[in-house]
């Protein structure tokens, strides 16, 4: 079992605060994604988890043993940092196996062990190269082999994807997950990237000023954003907001119209809705649009409500001109709410 739990971990450089009182609990095998902009203490955290940090205070613990008091070699942990840091004077097999030679295993078990790993990243035609001969993505799927063939209680990747090109990095994306699975380790993944969050993640833990704001699976992270920050980091574009005034219990006025909302005793609230969860309708918010994208699929059309600048996603068939006014209604069960004074959610 490699459950991992971080208990009140704080650190701080200076005056300055990296981490405030940090728990969070990991389970056995789960794939756990910290995203946040840079800044957030995300690759702080994961640097104290592997030992290359210490924490101001709190403990960590995997598998109900307490480690941070360990040296990193001791605490069943193995690490993919975003350069890859392949050797290259070794083979790729060699570089795979340079943990296990460390600990002088026995030559059958490397050559067993490398194999395997290789296979499962789909390597095992390249044993014999130099990382000179490598793309970017075989070297980095050369980095993941050589952590797994550690058969690590505990897999710590720090942005490993950030120097593929785009395409590849949704390769890698859905490769990595799958092998991860298969090897049944408990993963913690570093990134800024909300899509390799929302893709690879059995849960995500959204990181901001040294905190954890809502640890949560994806689609709750998406759907049902525990403070204004997660409704504004996550998604592309990301959750419109209008103020809200009271007008009768549960009622709420926005931009000119009633709509349901909480039963708060609040002198006004924020109105937060996703760009698709607006359509046209006869009546509604009326809006007039502004710039109007083509992305394919859909209609990214950029509009003004009052003061306020609000985007919609509308399918691709629809014909929109900026300057035209639009009738928008909210999808009633995805309307959010949130607290301007706290900035949390509503319910």
């Amino acid at each position: 079992m490699a459950e991992i739990q971080i208990k009140n971990v704080a650190k701080s450089f200076g005056a300055y605060q990296a981490l405030n009182n940090i728990n969070l609990t990991i389970a056995d095998q789960e794939f756990m994604v910290l995203l946040g902009a840079s800044g957030c203490g995300k690759s702080t955290l994961l640097r104290i988890i592997a030992g290359l940090e210490t924490a101001t205070s709190g403990e960590v613990w995997i598998g109900g043993k307490r480690i941070d008091h360990l040296s990193p070699k001791d605490r069943g942990i193995a690490m993919v940092f975003q350069n890859y840091a392949v050797f290259p004077h070794l083979t790729v097999f060699e570089n795979i196996g340079f943990g296990l030679r460390m600990q002088k295993r026995p030559n059958d078990e490397v050559k067993r062990r490398v194999e395997r790993v290789a296979g499962l990243m789909h390597i095992e035609m390249l044993l014999k190269r130099y990382s000179g001969e490598l793309s970017g993505g075989q070297r980095q799927r050369v980095a993941v082999a050589r952590a797994l063939a550690m058969e690590p209680d505990v897999i710590l990747m720090d942005e490993p994807l950030s120097n593929l090109d785009a395409l590849l990095r949704m390769e890698m994306r859905a490769e990595l997950k799958g092998v991860l699975a298969e090897s049944k380790t408990t993963a913690i993944y570093v990134t800024h990237d909300q899509v390799e969050a929302m893709s690879m993640a059995d849960r995500i833990s959204v990181m901001h000023q040294g905190n954890i704001v809502q640890a949560a699976s994806p689609i709750e992270v998406y759907r049902n954003p525990s403070a204004r920050f997660v409704a504004s980091f996550i998604g592309n574009p990301p959750m419109n907001f209008l103020p809200a005034t009271p007008a009768g219990a549960g009622k709420w006025q926005v931009a000119g119209q009633t709509l349901d909302g909480p039963k708060a005793d609040k002198p006004g609230l924020h109105f937060a809705i996703r760009p698709e969860d607006m359509q046209q309708a006869e009546s509604g918010l009326v809006a007039t649009a502004k710039i109007v994208e083509p992305l394919g699929a859909h209609l990214l059309v950029t509009c003004q409500i009052d003061e306020a600048l609000f985007r919609v996603i509308l399918d691709s068939d629809t014909v929109v001109k900026p300057g035209q006014t639009l009738t928008l209604a909210p999808q009633a069960d995805r309307v959010r709410w949130f607290d301007p004074d706290t900035t949390l959610a509503v319910a």
